[in-house]
């Protein structure tokens, strides 16, 4: 082959390549992300329930252990607490939702510049749908929630509305971002329905993720449901305090656990993102001097 033709070759194969893109994972944009989404957690769940001083005075309860104002807006009206901390997340689990499938398209984005366009518009196009499938999905998971909690020792008769709301704080923590990304895990026999359910089935009782994303949305989801169960041992205690009142230690127990296992997948994310790094930088070196 002549030398000119070779070289225009070569410019072709390289122009081919330079269109064509793999998926990659947003680290830093990840890594400021989260941190707004773990400070906002925080916020609605210490915060947003001192809201209940706009609507009035606090109820008076005579005990022989006075708390501050801060935590007697938190444990004067547990359900209300519950109600405030839920409206909250039902508004910021929308929004971090979406940034965590924005980065699950690109970090599985292949082909051209032009078909990753394509498809990103597709996703664009069946958020609504995805939305509504996610919501419905959560309200299942609301129901079987609540039951395991009852099984779990909760009153299965009184205190309704407080258990209520705790269980549709951990679905709305657990469930509700895993929908959106992922797909609700359906029973249709068609082919994309059998790989979504395997994939949950690895995600939530292998506890195998194997990506940043996965580890995104499986570590929170776990320490949520660690945190709620520790969360409810201080309950049985005879020390009489307001802030045992149900559902006050399952919620915020909840609520820390998924804060620290958030923060904890950014721990690892960040390991493992350091790591191949340092392979990308190694590797360019090492063939250099093979060759």
């Amino acid at each position: 082959m002549p030398p000119a033709r070779a070289r225009t070759k070569k410019v072709a194969l390289s122009s081919t390549a330079s269109e064509s893109r793999g998926g990659s994972f947003p680290f830093f944009q990840y890594a400021s992300v989260v941190g707004v989404h773990v400070i906002l957690v925080g916020f609605t769940a210490l915060y947003l329930p001192q809201s209940t001083r706009l609507f009035g005075p606090l109820p008076v309860r005579k005990t022989d252990r006075p708390q501050s104002e801060f935590m007697e807006a938190l444990t004067a009206r547990p359900a209300v607490t519950v109600a405030w901390t839920l409206a909250g997340l039902c508004v910021l689990q929308v929004w971090w939702g979406t940034w965590v499938r924005k980065w699950y398209f690109e970090q599985n984005a292949h082909g051209t510049s032009d078909e990753i366009k394509i498809t990103r518009a597709k996703a664009k196009g069946v958020w609504f749908s995805r939305l509504r499938e996610a919501v419905g999905f959560t309200l299942l998971a609301t129901v079987v929630t609540h039951i395991v909690i009852v099984l779990f020792g909760a009153p299965l008769l009184s205190h309704l509305l407080q258990t209520g709301l705790l269980a549709s704080t951990v679905a709305i923590l657990t469930a509700f971002v895993p929908a959106l990304v992922f797909g609700y895990p359906s029973l249709a026999s068609d082919t994309p329905a059998l790989v979504n359910r395997l994939n949950w089935i690895r995600l939530f009782a292998e506890l195998s993720p194997r990506n940043p994303v996965e580890r995104i949305v499986v570590y929170p989801a776990v320490g949520t449901v660690v945190g709620a169960w520790f969360g409810a041992f201080p309950i049985p205690l005879d020390w009489d305090r307001p802030w045992q009142a149900w559902p006050l230690t399952p919620l915020y127990g909840s609520l820390a656990g998924y804060i620290i296992a958030s923060l904890a997948a950014l721990a690892v994310n960040s390991l493992k993102w350091l790591a191949q790094e340092q392979l990308r930088s190694v590797q360019p070196s090492t063939k250099y001097k093979s060759s």
